[in-house]
């Protein structure tokens, strides 16, 4: 295994805030190009089935102008798969979709919609796309997820960080257990294992350590401080971070 852990940025709310006046700036795919050359290992991108953030025409764009991998998020329907079969991603990452909701909360229930979940996959899979599951810290989830063939898992980190944030160290310290068991379950059944979600300068450097994990997706944090800081300095801080947490193992 490459002892270099990836970092994956999601440019998801450099559209947010595109979309927020209707206007064509802030461009994400300008900002991908700008991760690129910070030093992204790769770009992600959510075409939610709202359009609330990242269209159509950006998916396009990012694939005809990156020269990083594409990893496309989408939910598991037949709209998003067409979109996914015509454009060709280099990885495929599904994720669980509710209108509702804020933001993605939670992993897939693999276990439980396991059949369809199989199906679903099965031509992304057949195209050449690198298919990830993104779930939670759960054995039962891993496991399903190596049954139908997922070349990764990208687990959830988001109860861990928001531990972390509320100071509340018990489950922030158990939620981190779990994660390291997951990954190390994930990387035994032949997974590759990711890892994303509220993810931050303060939170990232336990996962990063995590010698089973190979990419951390990182986006709302970085494009949060891309506001104070720019950009390019804050995917290279985190880059920096990341790395002297796996030079410590």
């Amino acid at each position: 295994m490459d002892g270099r852990l990836r970092l994956g940025v999601n440019i998801d709310h450099v559209a947010t805030v595109r979309n927020a006046r209707g206007t064509a700036f802030p461009d994400p795919v300008r900002a991908a190009l700008i991760a690129e050359a910070a030093g992204a290992d790769g770009i992600t991108a959510h075409l939610r089935e709202d359009r609330r953030h990242i269209s159509d025409d950006d998916i396009a764009r990012l694939v005809e102008s990156l020269t990083k991998p594409l990893n496309f998020e989408m939910a598991a329907t037949e709209e998003m798969q067409a979109i996914a079969l015509r454009y060709r991603p280099h990885a495929v990452c599904i994720v669980p979709e509710r209108r509702e909701e804020r933001t993605t909360e939670g992993g897939l229930n693999v276990a439980q919609d396991e059949n369809r979940i199989a199906t679903f996959i099965a031509p992304l899979r057949d195209m050449g796309a690198r298919v990830s599951l993104f779930i939670g810290a759960d054995s039962r989830q891993v496991e399903a997820a190596a049954r139908i063939g997922a070349a990764v898992v990208e687990i959830h980190t988001g109860a861990y960080c928001d531990a972390h944030h509320e100071d509340r160290l018990e489950e922030r310290e158990a939620e981190l257990t779990r994660i390291r068991e997951a990954a190390a379950l994930a990387a035994s059944l032949g997974l590759e294992v990711h890892a994303g979600h509220g993810l931050t300068y303060d939170t990232v450097a336990p996962i990063a350590a995590i010698p089973a994990m190979q990419e951390l997706n990182i986006g709302h944090f970085l494009i949060g401080e891309a506001i104070m800081q720019g950009l390019a300095p804050a995917i290279s801080e985190m880059r920096r971070r990341m790395d002297a947490a796996r030079a410590s193992t």
